[in-house]
């Protein structure tokens, strides 16, 4: 059964073939992907790697765990599973401002 993996401490640069070139050291990787930032398109300096085999994830953790990746320590265990979040609320807009139209400051009366 395959086994997922949480890698932190990526390099902001690394791809996800050189993350999966890493990880084949180790064993069969079924996946890798590095989560990217939707606004910005770049990289939040983690990602994902699912190996083949429960063996093969223990030894990916063996071998990058502490272990320095171009530059950063990387930080690599079982991914949990992702817990339900609260729903947003609202929709962003304009808030804040006073009763009096939201301008503030110098208002004068007439």
């Amino acid at each position: 059964m395959a086994k997922k993996l949480y890698v932190g401490g990526l390099p902001y640069t690394t791809t996800e073939d050189e993350l999966r070139d890493a990880f084949a050291q180790a064993g069969t990787v079924e996946s890798a992907s590095v989560i990217m930032d939707r606004m910005s398109g770049r990289s939040k300096g983690f990602g994902f790697v699912e190996m083949a085999t429960d063996d093969e994830a223990k030894a990916a953790i063996d071998m990058w765990n502490g272990k320095e990746f171009g530059g950063r320590r990387l930080t690599v265990n079982e991914a949990r599973p992702l817990e339900p979040r609260a729903p947003r609320r609202g929709g962003g807009g304009f808030g804040g401002g006073n009763r009096d139209g939201g301008f503030g400051g110098n208002r004068q009366s007439w």
